[in-house]
C-alpha cells in the first residue's frame, strides 16, 4: 500500500527548486545585515543601506517562509539575520531617557528647500504656527530668501546668517534670538555650504547650530564624496560648548558614517523621541520611492530631546523636521 509522505517528523517540501528559492531570499537578507552590522557599505550599497528598516521588515516574512518549507537552514539564517536588523532599528520607535536639562525650551526646524522651489508661504506658516526658535535651511537661493523675508520670516525670525546661492548650495540659519560667530563653510562634494551660527538663548548657555549639508550619494561615482562631507561634519564638543547640527544628511541612522559622528557626543533628536521612522524624503515629489529618514537634528547630549516631527513643505522634496529640545540651564 502506497502511504503520503510524513512532514511533520522534518520532510521538506517543494524539493530542490524550494530549498534554492529559500536560499535565494535567505542569503541577501544575511548579506544585509552583515553589511549593515559590520558598517561595510560602499559603492552602491552606500545608497541602498538606507532602507535597512524595509529589509528588516521583510527578513521575517523569509525566515517564516523557509521554516513552513521545513528548510531548517536557511530559516535559521534568516531568523538570525531578521533578529539582527530589528534589533539595530527597532530602537528609533522607543523613546530614550532625558539627561536632567533644566533651561529654556527650544523649537528647531530644519528644511531642505530644494533649490529654492519650496513654497516661501507654507514655510513662513509652519514657522509661525510651530513657534519655531530656530529656522535651518539647506539649498536656499536669493530669491527664495527675499520671498521669506516679505512675506513674515523677517519678523518672526529676525537674526541670521545666510549664504544663499542659485542652484542647490545655499543654506541658512535663522532666529528668534541674537546670533554671534555667524559664518560658512563650503564641502569639498557638491560644494554644499553650511551656515552656522552661535545663538545666544536667555538662561542656557551659548548654543553653536550648524545647517548641516553633505553630499548626496545618488551614483557610485560620487560615493567618495559622500564619504569626505559625511567625515568633514562638525563633531560634538561633550568637554565644551553645545552644539547642533541640523539638516539634509543625506544619510540615515543605518549609515556608518552618521552613527561614527554621532557617537562623538551627539543625539539624534527623532531617534530619541522615538520618532525615528518618520521618513523624510522619497515620495514627496511623486517619485516611486519608499520614504527614508535622511534629515536629522543632531543635539548635544546635554540637551533633552522632547519630543519631534516630520511636516510636508509643498514645493519641496523633502518634509521638514521639528525638534522641541530643552536647554542646559546657564
Amino acid at each position: 500500500m502506497i502511504t503520503a509522505p510524513d512532514l511533520s517528523r522534518g520532510g521538506t517540501r517543494g524539493g530542490r527548486w524550494a530549498t534554492a528559492a529559500c536560499w535565494l531570499a535567505a542569503a541577501p537578507v544575511a548579506a544585509w545585515a552583515l553589511v549593515r552590522l559590520a558598517g561595510l557599505e560602499s559603492g552602491p550599497l552606500v545608497l541602498a543601506i538606507a532602507f535597512t528598516p524595509y529589509v528588516a521588515a521583510l527578513a521575517p516574512v523569509v525566515a517564516v517562509s523557509a521554516r513552513a518549507l521545513r528548510r531548517r537552514a536557511p530559516a535559521v539564517v534568516a531568523a538570525l539575520a531578521a533578529l539582527s536588523l530589528i534589533g539595530a532599528v527597532a530602537p528609533r520607535a522607543v523613546p530614550d531617557a532625558r539627561p536632567p536639562a533644566d533651561g529654556p525650551t527650544l523649537r528647531l526646524l530644519t528644511a531642505n528647500l530644494r533649490l529654492g522651489s519650496a513654497d516661501p508661504a507654507g514655510l513662513v506658516d509652519l514657522a509661525r504656527v510651530r513657534r519655531v526658535d530656530v529656522l535651518t535651511v539647506q539649498e536656499l537661493t536669493p530669491a527664495l530668501a527675499a520671498e521669506l523675508d516679505r512675506l513674515g520670516l523677517a519678523t518672526l525670525l529676525p537674526y541670521r546668517s545666510l549664504s544663499p546661492e542659485v542652484g542647490s548650495t545655499g543654506s541658512g540659519v535663522y532666529a528668534r534670538h541674537p546670533l554671534r560667530d555667524t559664518g560658512h563653510r563650503r564641502n569639498q562634494g557638491f560644494f554644499f555650504t553650511q551656515a552656522y551660527a552661535t545663538v545666544t538663548v536667555p538662561g542656557a548657555p551659548p548654543l553653536r547650530v550648524e545647517s548641516a549639508h553633505p553630499a548626496a550619494p545618488y551614483a557610485v561615482d560620487v560615493a567618495p564624496d559622500w564619504w569626505t562631507d559625511q567625515r568633514a561634519q562638525p563633531p560634538a564638543t561633550p568637554d565644551g560648548g553645545l552644539s547642533v547640527l541640523a539638516g539634509d544628511f543625506n544619510a540615515t541612522l543605518d549609515h556608518a558614517a552618521l552613527r561614527e559622528l554621532i557617537a562623538t557626543g551627539y543625539t539624534d533628536a527623532a531617534d530619541a523621541a522615538g520618532a525615528g521612522f518618520g521618513g523624510t524624503w522619497g515620495p514627496y515629489d511623486g517619485d516611486p520611492i519608499p520614504p527614508v529618514t535622511i534629515d536629522h537634528v543632531l543635539v548635544d547630549r546635554r540637551i533633552a530631546v522632547r519630543a519631534a516631527g516630520t511636516f510636508p513643505v509643498p514645493g519641496s522634496d523633502h518634509r521638514a523636521l521639528l525638534a522641541e529640545l530643552r536647554l542646559p540651564a546657564g
